[in-house]
Order: structure tokens, then sequence, then C-alpha cells
């Protein structure tokens, strides 16, 4: 191969790297400023839509309470203990994913809940069978899994700990 070809070679290869330099830099970005957003989005959005159920639930109590016994039919609970179980994951969990402390225990009864309206609910009741039940559960396992995200008082509680913890460490 002739010291033209090689050179050729060393630029184009050259090129590549800078180009790829200049991707992993773009990701990066995305990554640092767009994933928080992201996940703060995700737990707005999940907590919307829970916290307005509850708030149905609660503008008429005896109906709420009717609908568990006809209509809401949980497994293993008494209705009017199902629907105080609901209303209060409803009104108390969006509020924790909000501000997003202890995200990912909050998001927990939300996903179970989110089961039983799309796989008891559903197989009782085919009005009750949505895909949008699928993505309330990817949502909320998305919280589960990665967590709230840097916009979050987990991530403030998080940080500070491991400062506080770093600097008693090392006395």
């Amino acid at each position: 191969m002739s010291h033209a070809a090689i050179g050729h070679r060393v630029r184009h290869l050259r090129a590549l790297h800078d180009l790829t330099t200049a991707g992993t830099a773009v990701v990066g970005g995305v990554n640092r400023w767009g994933a928080p957003l992201l996940q703060l989005a995700i737990r707005l959005w999940i907590a919307r839509v829970f916290f307005l159920s509850g708030l149905t639930k609660i503008q008429d109590w005896d109906t709420t309470v009717l609908l568990f016994q006809e209509e809401y039919r949980v497994p293993l609970l008494p209705p009017d203990l199902a629907a105080l179980m609901g209303t209060t994951f409803e009104l108390g969990m969006p509020v924790l994913l909000v501000v997003g402390l202890a995200s990912r225990l909050a998001a927990l009864p939300l996903l179970g809940m989110s089961l039983v309206i799309q796989f008891v609910l559903g197989a009782a009741n085919p009005a009750y069978d949505s895909v949008e039940h699928a993505y309330w559960m990817f949502l909320l396992l998305a919280i589960v899994v990665h967590g709230p995200g840097a916009l979050s008082l987990d991530h403030l509680i998080r940080r500070h700990l491991v400062r506080d913890l770093g600097g008693a460490s090392g006395r």
C-alpha cells in the first residue's frame, strides 16, 4: 500500500474517530439533560392519571363504595376496604411521585392497581381491558427500575447522604 493510500486511510479513520467522539458528546448531553426531564414528565403524567381518579372517588364516597361492591370487585378485600385503599393510594402516591420522594416505593401500589384493573377487572369486563393500562404499567415499571431521576427529592437526599457519609468516613 502506498504512502498516499495509507495517509488517505488515516485521514478517514481520524474523521470517523472525530465523528464518533462528537456523537458520544451529543448522546451524553441528551442523557444528562433529556433523561431527567423525561423521568420528571413520566412521574407527572402518571401521577395526574391516578390523582384525578382519586379525586373522582372522594367526590361521592357512597357511590365509590357501591362501585367497589358491584363493578370493581377486588378479590380478597371487602369493598369498603378496597375503596379506601384504592382511593388512599390514588391520592397519596401521586404526591410522592410529583416531588420524587420514595418514588420507587410509591410506584408499587399504583403498579399493583394497574395490574388488578387490567388482568382482574379486565378479565371480568372487557371495558377494563385497555392498552392504556399497559402504558401505565410500563411507566410505573420505569420508575421502579430506573428511579425518579435527577429532578427529584430522592436524588437530592441520596446525593447529600453520599456526601455526608463520604465526609464522615474520611475523618
